[in-house]
């Protein structure tokens, strides 16, 4: 169960935990290359013999941010939202692996639409402009792959949207945390 105690750690985890299975389907794959495919390569049910490892990692992690949200943003409605949005959004991009096709599509720009949202409530939350550029970056990492093919595959921006919008969520977690318990 988490508590407001376990805030911090379980947040963590819900981060580590799905990049430590998008590290270790890659690095098993023996094909991945993150220049030139997305990330969700490493889930296709039919085409990845990793995909159970990158599937779980994803859908533990998105229902760890959802449980993490649910208990340490409570307070904080739009942090919560946010926090719910992204966590089960990344539920679904597991469940929605590519085998679906336009589905999948969705579903992933949902989840890095989250993380847009995500910093935008912690800036508004915690009145500070502070993830402003961390958003700019990854609106930037996603222009160039989209608008002018760099790089070819999706997983550069993919990691960078994820890299920026995680200390940002762990720190609200730890505030949240620090708030909860003295109230």
């Amino acid at each position: 169960m988490i508590t407001l105690r376990s805030c911090v750690a379980t947040a963590a985890l819900s981060v580590l935990l799905p990049l430590a299975s998008i590290m270790t389907a890659s690095l098993a794959s023996g094909w991945f290359d993150p220049l030139r495919n997305a990330l969700s390569d490493l889930g296709h049910a039919a085409r990845s013999r990793v995909a159970p490892i990158f599937n779980w990692g994803l859908s533990t992690g998105g229902l760890m941010i959802t449980l993490v949200s649910a208990v340490c943003f409570r307070k904080y409605r739009l942090l919560l939202a946010a926090g719910m949005a992204t966590g089960y959004s990344l539920v679904l991009v597991a469940v929605f692996d590519e085998i679906y096709g336009p589905l999948h599509f969705v579903v992933s720009v949902a989840f890095f639409l989250s993380l847009a949202f995500t910093l935008a409530a912690y800036a508004a939350t915690f009145r500070t402009l502070t993830p402003l550029p961390a958003l700019a970056a990854g609106i930037t990492a996603w222009i160039l792959h989209l608008g002018y093919n760099i790089p070819k595959g999706a997983a550069i921006p993919e990691l960078v949207s994820i890299l920026l919008c995680a200390p940002f969520y762990l720190h609200a977690a730890l505030t949240c945390s620090r708030v909860g318990a003295r109230s």
